[in-house]
């Protein structure tokens, strides 16, 4: 029933819920009020603001309504949280309706982020807060480092594939974005996490399942190009052994505004 969600949590949900907490802290959201999470999965960060702010309502939309009812079937407080489909860019929700607006690790996949960022602006009420969070592909988010470099190796055009080359990556860039919305008190800061895999497989077969550009990527191989790449990230991954557990460090760059008095 929920194949694509079930995948992403293996592929990357897990990581969402590690780094969800520590996003929710940054932002310095509000004790109460209602806060949207926007782009939101199967639901990591809406869980995570209901869970700090017990007196906050929260609300999460998505595009994709296999991921809102997964996220949905996993909702334990159905009184203060709530999920439906929506758009980024062209949100249903009148002006000044929440009290924060967030979203965690979908930015660089909206289409038109200016016009998300206008929405966000839109329907966030003044002095509150608009907040993101996206992966520092580049070189932090050493998952897909390793991935990418491997498969690099062995098929050549996979380089151009690599999420490093997405916009909002790099320490900078959202805060500028940002000041050019109008947003005020900008603010951008890393946010550190580190997630342990219990074995190469552990780390490796989500690539499989089809999620993201590496996903993507993978769906075109051979099995012989397959089995080259996943031997390249193991030597990449300095594991003696393909059952030895090892961790790996990631970064996401947070960064939050707020939304002047219109009057």
């Amino acid at each position: 029933m929920f194949g694509d969600a079930e995948s992403y949590e293996r592929y990357m949900g897990r990581w969402s819920r590690l780094l969800a907490p520590r996003f929710v802290e940054f932002a310095e959201l509000p004790a109460q009020g209602r806060m949207l999470d926007v782009g939101s999965g199967t639901g990591s960060l809406t869980f995570a603001i209901a869970a700090r702010h017990p007196r906050a309502y929260v609300t999460g939309i998505d595009p994709s309504p296999e991921y809102v009812a997964y996220a949905a079937s996993g909702n334990s407080s159905s009184d203060r949280v709530s999920f439906e489909v929506g758009n980024a860019e062209h949100l249903r929700f009148p002006m000044a309706s929440f009290d924060a607006a967030l979203s965690c690790l979908v930015f660089n996949f909206i289409p038109d982020p200016k016009a998300a960022l206008r929405e966000f602006r839109r329907v966030t009420k003044p002095g509150g807060t608009v907040a993101v969070a996206v992966w520092d592909y580049g070189d932090g988010m050493r998952m897909l480092r390793h991935f990418w470099d491997a498969a690099a190796r062995v098929e050549p055009s996979a380089g151009e594939l690599h999420e490093a080359h997405m916009r909002f990556c790099r320490s900078g860039v959202l805060p500028a974005l940002w000041r050019e919305a109008g947003l005020e008190q900008v603010s951008e800061q890393p946010i550190e996490i580190t997630m342990r895999f219990a074995s190469l497989a552990d780390y490796w077969d989500p690539f499989l399942l089809g999620q993201g550009p590496a996903g993507a990527f993978l769906r075109h191989l051979d099995s012989d190009q397959l089995q080259a790449v996943r031997s390249e990230v193991m030597h990449r991954l300095s594991l003696a052994a393909e059952d030895m557990p090892f961790d790996l460090p990631a970064r996401a760059w947070a960064v939050r505004g707020t939304v002047p008095d219109r009057g």
